[in-house]
């Protein structure tokens, strides 16, 4: 590991929305970079983050089908989170994930 301190580390996280967007000053730019190329952790954050963003802005949101939708919120104990008042499946579902992808 390099010797920087993890204080710098949270500085930089903080700031990534902007570096991300390319709404960061040019300043801002060059420090988050100079960071990351001696910051193997952070490095790998901000490249993750990144191609999250990317495949988002890509392929944009995906919806489920309403059963395979009503198993997962089950299994995640979110029912009341259903959109449209959608009742869960049985009580049995949340021990189960077999056919989210339905």
């Amino acid at each position: 590991m390099s010797n920087h301190k993890r204080e710098s580390c949270r500085e930089m996280l903080g700031t990534l929305s902007l570096y991300l967007d390319g709404e960061a000053e040019e300043s801002l730019c060059r420090e988050i970079e100079r960071h990351m190329a001696e910051c193997e952790d952070c490095r790998i954050v901000v490249d993750t983050l990144a191609m999250t963003v990317k495949l988002y802005r890509e392929h944009g949101q995906r919806s489920l089908p309403g059963e395979a939708r009503r198993r997962l919120y089950a299994a995640l104990d979110l029912t009341d989170f259903l959109p449209g008042g959608q009742k869960s499946a049985s009580p049995s579902d949340r021990s189960s994930t077999k056919g989210l992808d339905d």
